[in-house]
């Protein structure tokens, strides 16, 4: 298909010169282009499918960058990174050096607010609305959220503060509930579209005030005004929104932009808070997406006339599948379990628990608070919950870990997915900060599993305990070692030598390298050049005290490696425990640095940040020297 018409916009201002009769057009190549770049990159794709009419009439009637456009999640923003200049760098999408797969502020000026967790947009835009007012600018603020984004507990904190009446006042802000699960409200066709017009429109607003002026005064008053409110609360699903403070609109078709621009206008020259409701189809306009809008939501290249495809040979199993498949079993065996998520039943494995045992699956919504606070309640009352979370979004309920779980030391499991270097998805699903905020929190232990088998025995051993444990693993798939069957556990604090170092003394440094996690298979590479000592740590807290005191008394120098950051993690446990010893061997702390971790190929990101085996051996080079190994003295004859 061409997209003539749309290689001919740079910027939403040659948007605007559009007559409004060629924007149907438009919104075909847009979505045909989409299509064809996501398939080649990889990437979101049936929630930028179903935004694709309602990016063009947001640009079509709103003067951005002026006019500031907050996309909640972002993850649905590529139609949005098209039309606003990023077209021809669609190649790069997700890759190190290329476009971003979420809003970012220093990547584009129309990108307003960086976003890619949830929740964040309607109380950055309110506070853009109050900064205009502050500045005395003109200008519009908007926020799209989702209807999943809207089951986060911060998006009504941000809805109660937007349509205050109390101090500065509400708001001069639009929400848009971007409902693309048609869990609500479907639109309703021609009258839907007129009732929508009608109520954002003038005439609504004048009959209203002008009822008011007749009836004030009068016992009708508060009769109709209750009429008022119960009558709309029947037309349309808004009376919660109302009772915010809010004008609600809708719900109204996300795909018909007849419907669309009408409606932005005549909400855009209205103040005060505003609430309009579209709904839109998930992977629309692409039939196997709309069909399965869950396996075409983040996929690898495909061909789009095929669609997605098993691989011709299994790949090795994940992190999370090990996970998933661990969970069913501990389930079976100890009816305490129950599963819970905070909206991330695939992401984090638990299909196939779900299935297999309903009334012990909890998917809570994006409500990562209430996930944590809802595990700690169960484990007053005898249960053996697990969490199943991101890294990234247990950082969302870190109060309630501390006040919630540790201090009262209740018996939770948080299995962290995404721990570590997560590759395209950057800085904002990193897992660079869970073992530096965990290990400072009394009661909490944190498990680092080396690949598959261990993360199965690890969760076994968090599983065991009576107090809470978190067992972070990575994305993806490790080293391939399958797990074993059954339950086993490790002893509790205990690391294992994976290598001796064959340097004796007095024939040069002997260096320890102690691995917390999948690192230690870089590190085993990187000792067979060194001829180092690994050590395998497994616990990140509580350390095994007693293997470091006598790998740093045997030892020359030690060197810890761990895929999180520096600041805060295990290399600086291990730094605090020699010190409270008073040994003062040399340590050298390998991991992330003080900086956010940019997306790219996981491979190529590790070896960036010497991570890799031969990042590790240079590194240990630079600090200790090279060669390693003394030159034995020469014999005299």
């Amino acid at each position: 298909m061409s997209t003539a018409l749309l290689d001919t916009i740079h910027s939403p201002a040659d948007l605007r010169r559009l007559p409004q009769a060629d924007l149907r057009k438009l919104a075909a190549e847009l979505r045909e282009f989409l299509l064809a770049s996501v398939s080649k990159t990889g990437g979101h794709l049936s929630s930028n499918l179903g935004t694709v009419e309602l990016t063009i009439a947001l640009h079509y009637v709103f003067n951005t960058p002026y006019d500031r456009l907050v996309w909640d999640v972002g993850h649905q923003t590529y139609p949005h990174k098209i039309l606003t200049g990023r077209k021809d760098r669609m190649g790069t999408l997700r890759q190190l050096g290329g476009l971003s797969g979420f809003p970012r502020r220093d990547e584009s000026e129309y990108d307003t607010f960086g976003t890619a967790h949830s929740s964040t947009s309607i109380s950055a835009a309110i506070g853009m609305a109050h900064a205009a007012r502050v500045k005395g600018e003109n200008r519009r603020a908007v926020a799209v959220i989702g209807d999943g984004a809207l089951t986060g507990g911060m998006a009504f904190e941000a809805l109660n503060h937007g349509g205050a009446t109390e101090g500065a006042g509400p708001a001069d802000v639009l929400v848009i509930l971007n409902d693309n699960d048609m869990s609500i409200s479907p639109p309703v066709g021609a009258l839907n579209k007129h009732l929508a017009r009608l109520m954002s429109g003038s005439f609504y607003d004048k009959a209203r005030e002008g009822a008011k002026s007749v009836l004030k005064g009068t016992p009708l008053y508060e009769f109709a005004k209750r009429f008022e409110e119960h009558t709309k609360g029947m037309v349309v699903p808004g009376t919660i929104f109302e009772e915010l403070g809010f004008t609600y609109v809708g719900p109204i078709d996300g795909h018909d932009l007849d419907a669309l621009i009408p409606t932005l206008e005549n909400l855009r020259d209205k103040k005060g808070p505003r609430f309009l409701h579209v709904v839109t189809k998930k992977g629309y306009g692409y039939k196997l997406a709309e069909a399965d809008p869950v396996n075409y939501h983040g996929p690898s290249k495909f061909d789009p006339a095929v669609g997605l495809t098993k691989p011709t040979t299994p790949p090795k199993p994940t992190f999370t599948q090990v996970f998933g498949q661990w969970l069913c079993d501990m389930a079976a065996a100890d009816e305490r379990l129950i599963g819970i998520t905070p909206a991330m039943r695939e992401g984090s494995g638990l299909v196939e628990f779900e299935q297999r045992f309903p009334k012990r699956y909890h998917d809570v919504g994006i409500a990562e608070q209430h996930a944590v606070t809802f595990a700690a309640g169960l484990a007053c009352e005898g249960l053996k919950p697990v969490l199943a979370i991101y890294s990234t979004f247990l950082q969302r309920g870190y109060d309630q870990l501390i006040h919630d779980v540790a201090i009262q030391n209740l018996p939770v499991v948080f299995a962290l997915d995404r721990a570590g270097i997560v590759g395209a998805d950057g800085a904002t699903h990193c897992g660079a900060f869970d073992i530096a905020y965990l290990r400072c929190i009394p009661n909490v232990s944190v498990l680092t599993p080396a690949d598959e088998a261990e993360c199965r025995m690890a969760l076994s051993t968090a599983f065991a305990q009576n107090h809470p444990v978190a067992v972070r693993y990575p994305r993806g798939a490790g080293a391939g070692r399958q797990p074993e069957a059954g339950l086993a556990t490790w002893p509790w604090a205990r690391g294992e030598l994976r290598r001796q170092s064959g340097i004796g003394r007095g024939q040069g440094q002997r260096i320890a390298l102690l691995a917390f996690g999948t690192v230690l298979y870089p590190a085993l590479e990187a000792a067979e050049a060194l001829d180092a000592t690994v050590a395998n740590m497994r616990f990140a807290k509580p350390l095994d005290g007693a293997l470091v005191a006598e790998l740093a008394r045997s030892h020359d120098a030690l060197v810890t490696i761990e895929e999180g950051c520096i600041a805060g993690g295990a290399g600086s446990a291990v730094g605090e425990l020699l010190h409270a010893l008073g040994i003062e061997t040399p340590l050298l702390q390998l991991g992330l640095p003080d900086q956010f971790t940019e997306h790219g190929d996981p491979a190529k990101l590790l070896a960036m940040l010497g991570l890799d085996a031969p990042g590790i051996e240079q590194s240990v080079r630079k600090r200790f020297g090279s060669p390693l190994k003394l030159v034995k003295p020469a014999v005299n004859d």
